[in-house]
């Protein structure tokens, strides 16, 4: 029988040669998946071990995908026999040609072998889908997770280094996050923030495609609290310091009872146990007339106690009462003595309102001790037990930002630390000082607005708008330096010029189109057409960037090619690009906006050779840190499809949507120095199966812009501004970390058509 037609990568999944019964089988095996983004590999072998797991990993309870190395391998590192398949052995290591040494290009290496030439190293990808409780199947989480490079780094930003600890909270168990499920806030900014500034991580990309409900609105249970003033309240709370008393179950009954909540079956059927206290406490507070935390606009929970004057009383004693039954309800479902089991059934099913409720008490009962208190607000005196770390914390953030007064502002910040009054400077300040932080995206306004309030000048009054309920947004300080959140797209795009900390990007450059102390809000549209990941892109991550292919039982090592930038040694324009002006237009505010500060249209002004180019910033664009690799540089797939330009190349593009239409002029098709990428998927077909001008008619819509921006970071710039301008998210590579090829791989992952490769060795300019 005649031997079937070579399909692409996404059309047909099978190129055994043997028979077509074969193909028929792999083909079949192909197409069996299971769900949650879990893809049954038909060529995965049970008995295998499996790679090293990443922080990013799956736990082993939730892996379905057989096990991946050979267990042929004799021995670890470079210079590991491996057998092939006819018996010979030979020697690896990281690939400096292709084929390797010893074998001949016309071979079809087996499994075990072609795990560890091609995929050893590689991250492997895979995506998640996980529903919401409460909710119908409309709405539903999403995930994605990473493994197998063989070492500790991921694309995540460290959260110390880069002061964003409090803005995740772990649902159950104290310390960060091992997976991106596991926090409150979603998605989770425990994996949010890029390696690179300006840059996510691939989860937060994937988890952009969540579907999540809105603020579940509670039914009003009918149940009560006692009446209680003040002083009770806070004397409780300052007895919980202490831990639950958990161990005397007469005193934990008559201390929630006799005192805050009354017990409706007292006579008959006292509720001593953890569960029924436990469900009454869920009860009282799923009350509608409760702060709702869920809600933005709520987030910055020291503003219900900042002011301690008469008129805020109601509030104040509000907040409180629901601050003691929140830390009640948190420490019962913690006690030692409710089974784990249970503990983790109940805390996914507990409403959100009540959950972040807890978060409040869970943040209180960690940083803040009560040292005096009365009937009174005023009469409350609190011990701030981050205080020392949060005042470096700030030092810190204030000289990594080239704060423009900063002398005179930590000169303040010392004196009002010495008077025990940095609490008292602003509601932010107190938060932030306090660690009363609720996670998600307010720290970082928190963050620089305690530095602002700090700051004696009065120039600083007109910064006081600043708020987290308009996150794409930044400002200008005395003509000297922009600062710009990491949510914003000038921040996104100016990012490799900057810091990048506690979700701020700066200092940037000044502009003519701002006043001398003065917000801006910017004006960003979505991407057009289907420029994000979708729900099925997510659940099909593994199978679409293997890096072996499509499942089979051989693997032509025709079919792969080593692959490097060609521009990678000080090409990529390092000498012709320079980034000239940041111009901002004025713009009208959106119809639902409020009357804050001023909106504008950004564009970012480069001079290339002398010539002068703006891109305008229209669409706000996300760029994914890639994840690194290790024991590169890896082949590549011969249908991973890809073009090369340099940065400066871009501004002869008028768009690029996958290599389908796309508009440009003067730019180069760069093959790789091997072969094989390079080319169009017809001519990769045709070359793998010898039978040139076979190959499929028409243009690929699978193609992969990657951008050479290597030298000064103005080349980066450039290529962000310009994916920024045509609505393209990229994912950002720095070759010294991340191989070509398994940055192409990711872009298919995510299903992105540009990739940005950088090299940081080459950076001169970069700030120690």
């Amino acid at each position: 029988m005649a031997e079937p037609k070579k399909k692409g990568f996404w059309e047909g999944l099978f190129r055994n040669k043997n028979s077509a019964t074969k193909s028929k089988k792999l083909e079949k095996s192909h197409s069996r998946r299971t769900s949650e983004g879990d893809v049954l590999n038909s060529r995965r072998r049970q008995s295998e071990a499996p790679p090293r797991a990443s922080r990013y990993d799956v736990p082993s309870s939730d892996r379905r995908r057989p096990r991946r190395p050979d267990p042929s391998a004799k021995g670890k590192g470079k210079g590991r026999e491996v057998s092939g398949h006819n018996g010979r052995s030979y020697e690896t290591g990281p690939l400096t040609e292709w084929p390797p040494s010893g074998i001949s290009s016309k071979e079809e290496l087996s499994l075990g072998p072609a795990m560890q030439l091609i995929s050893r190293g590689v991250p492997a990808f895979k995506g998640h889908k996980r529903p919401i409780p409460h909710v119908s199947d409309h709405y539903y989480a999403l995930f994605a997770t990473a493994a197998g490079n063989r070492g500790d780094e991921t694309d995540a930003a460290n959260q110390h280094d880069s002061m964003t600890q409090l803005m995740a909270l772990r649902i159950l168990g104290s310390g960060a996050a091992t997976y991106p499920w596991e926090t409150l806030e979603q998605p989770s900014y425990s994996f949010c923030f890029g390696s690179r500034p300006g840059t996510i991580t691939l989860n937060h990309w994937a988890s952009m495609a969540s579907v999540l409900p809105p603020s579940i609105a509670l039914r009003d249970p009918g149940v009560v609290p006692r009446e209680v003033d003040l002083g009770r309240i806070l004397e409780r709370l300052k007895e919980l310091e202490r831990g639950l008393e958990d161990d005397d179950e007469d005193l934990l009954y008559k201390n929630l009872y006799r005192r805050f909540l009354r017990d409706p079956d007292k006579y008959l059927s006292p509720h001593r146990t953890l569960d029924k206290q436990i469900t009454d406490l869920i009860m009282v507070l799923s009350r509608p007339d409760w702060i709702d935390f869920t809600n933005p606009r709520n987030q910055v929970a020291t503003k219900f106690i900042f002011d301690t004057s008469p008129a805020n009383a109601a509030t104040f004693l509000k907040f409180f009462h629901q601050l003691l039954l929140s830390a009640e309800l948190d420490q019962r479902i913690n006690s030692k003595h409710h089974i784990t089991e249970a503990r983790e059934k109940l805390l996914l099913q507990i409403p959100p309102t009540i959950q972040w409720s807890m978060a409040v008490a869970r943040r209180w009962r960690e940083n803040i001790r009560i040292e005096d208190y009365g009937a009174y607000p005023d009469q409350l005196h609190l011990r701030l037990k981050l205080k020392k770390r949060q005042v470096k914390m700030l030092k810190r953030f204030a000289q990594m930002m080239k704060w423009p007064n900063l002398s005179e502002t930590l000169s303040q910040l010392r004196q009002r630390d010495a008077d025990g009054a940095l609490d008292l400077v602003s509601s932010h300040a107190m938060a932030f000082f306090s660690g009363l932080v609720l996670p998600g995206p307010t720290f970082p306004f928190l963050i620089m607005n305690a530095l602002i309030d700090i700051d004696p000048d009065k120039a600083t009054d007109d910064l006081a708008l600043l708020t987290h309920v308009h996150p794409h947004c930044g400002f200008q300080y005395r003509n000297s330096y922009t600062y710009w959140t990491a949510a914003c797209i000038v921040g996104k795009v100016l990012a490799p010029t900057c810091r990048a900390v506690a979700g701020w990007v700066g200092p940037a450059r000044p502009t003519v189109d701002l006043g001398r102390s003065q917000i801006a809000r910017i004006r960003s549209r979505r991407p057009p057409g289907r420029r994000g990941i979708e729900p099925d892109d997510v659940r099909s991550m593994s199978e679409r960037s293997d890096p072996l292919g499509p499942p089979a039982q051989v693997f032509p090592v025709k079919e792969y090619s080593l692959i490097s930038p060609a521009s990678v040694d000080g090409g990529g324009g390092d000498d012709l690009v320079r980034i000239e002006l940041l111009s901002l237009r004025p713009a009208p505010a959106p119809a639902a906006a409020d009357s804050g500060p001023h909106w504008f249209d950004a564009s970012v002004q480069f001079a290339v050779d002398g010539v002068s180019w703006p891109l305008r910033l229209v669409y706000d664009v996300s760029f994914v840190s890639a994840w690194p690799c290790s024991e590169g540089p890896h082949v590549l797939f011969f249908d991973y499809v890809f073009e090369c330009v340099r940065a400066e190349e871009l501004l002869d593009m008028k768009d690029w949507d996958g290599g389908a239409g796309d508009k440009r002029g003067g730019t180069r098709s760069v093959s790789p120095p091997h072969g094989g990428g390079g080319a169009s998927r017809a001519d990769a077909k045709a070359k793998s199966t010898g039978d040139l001008g076979r190959g499929e008619p028409g243009v690929d819509e699978e193609k992969v812009l990657v951008v050479e921006a290597f030298g000064v970071p103005d080349n980066e710039v450039l290529a962000r501004a310009w994916c920024a301008r045509w609505g393209l998210s990229a994912v950002v590579a720095d070759v010294g970390r991340t191989c070509m090829a398994c940055a192409i791989r990711e872009a298919y992952a995510a299903t992105l058509t540009v990739v940005i490769l950088v090299d940081d060795g080459q950076d001169k300019q970069r700030d120690d």
